[in-house]
């Protein structure tokens, strides 16, 4: 008698699923290396910023071992010895530690919720503006303090906020109010700090959106022209869904960074006054590791800021691809 087979032959017209594998993936290969010989030049320019990357991101990560030692000098990064978890212990009990997070995670949202909105309003404005030159000259004025350095910016605002000099005390001064200190004062501190952000970043942001509108189909408008929409409501329907997933994009990437506020508009800005709302991660961190020279906490404070602003990037974007269907990686 014939022998009879262990194994169930597949399906007709079905191949086998190994041989299916690797025809798959020597496609693959064999894409990638017509694509390398095609586009040999542009693989060529990446070659440099990868190497940066690499150089100047990368590498240094591996110092992060850092926050799990006691460094000494004299021994080094890796030979100094392991302390495991304590430079965070120590950081989490400190009784700063609240008052840390609490001040950045509220200066970050605070500024986010205040610029990203007028940045996308702007652009919205500007691209409903038909006169060339009134157009032009709203761009440049509200472009141009992005290219002003953050120095020039805090000393601007403390000559405009001084309460003997400034010019929004003289003003009060004509109305019999006081001379208010407002950089003295911690209430003032984050309204400060975000509205000049917002004065120096919203030209700056209103250009992406300018360039999303620029993309949009002017046969989108011309058919919501022939059904009677209003400009307000072809702002609404057309221009609004158009831009949507690049200001997705945007608020991702600004909530991804909503823990890592810039340091030196705080610093500056900053003065034994207002210390109870002006202290924040980045400040706190430089005087930890550069004035007090404890390197270790402040490798442990910062990567346990950076771990925060992962988490955050990764479960907005989660958020923002499940409500619209855009997100970083879609």
């Amino acid at each position: 008698m014939a022998a009879i087979p262990t194994t169930i032959p597949p399906p007709i017209g079905e191949a086998p699923a190994r041989p299916r594998r690797r025809r798959r993936e020597r496609t693959t290969v064999a894409g990638l290396r017509r694509s390398l010989q095609r586009h040999w030049t542009l693989y060529l320019l990446m070659v440099v910023p990868l190497i940066w990357f690499v150089v100047f991101k990368y590498i240094p990560m591996s110092n992060a071992v850092l926050a799990f030692k006691d460094y000494n000098v004299i021994q080094g990064i890796w030979g100094s010895p392991w302390i495991g978890w304590q430079n965070f212990e120590v950081f989490f009990h400190n009784p700063v530690f609240w008052t840390l997070v609490k001040n950045t995670f509220v200066l970050s949202v605070y500024t986010v919720a205040a610029s990203f909105p007028l940045a996308i309003v702007l652009a919205l404005a500007l691209n409903e503006i038909r006169t060339g030159f009134f157009k032009k000259t709203v761009q440049m004025v509200t472009y141009a303090p992005y290219f002003i350095s953050t120095v020039v910016v805090v000393s601007m605002t403390i000559l405009v906020l001084s309460p003997r000099l400034g010019i929004v005390n003289e003003g009060l001064g004509l109305f019999g109010v006081p001379a208010v200190d407002f950089l003295g004062n911690p209430d003032y501190f984050r309204h400060i700090y975000v509205w000049s952000d917002v004065w120096q970043t919203t030209g700056y942001s209103a250009v992406i959106y300018l360039a999303a509108l620029s993309g949009i189909d002017p046969a989108l408008h011309e058919s919501a022209k022939i059904d009677g929409a209003s400009r307000l409501q072809r702002i609404r329907h057309v221009d609004l869904p158009g831009i949507m997933p690049t200001a997705v994009i945007i608020l991702v990437l600004a909530v991804g960074n909503i823990m890592a506020i810039g340091f030196e508009k705080a610093f500056l800005l900053q003065n034994p006054l207002n210390l109870s709302k002006s202290e924040i991660i980045a400040t706190y961190v430089y005087k930890t590791g550069l004035l007090n020279a404890d390197f270790s906490m402040a490798t442990a404070i910062g990567l346990f800021n950076s771990v925060i602003n992962l988490v955050l990037l990764f479960g907005v974007n989660t958020i923002a691809k499940r409500i619209t269907g855009n997100g970083l990686w879609s």
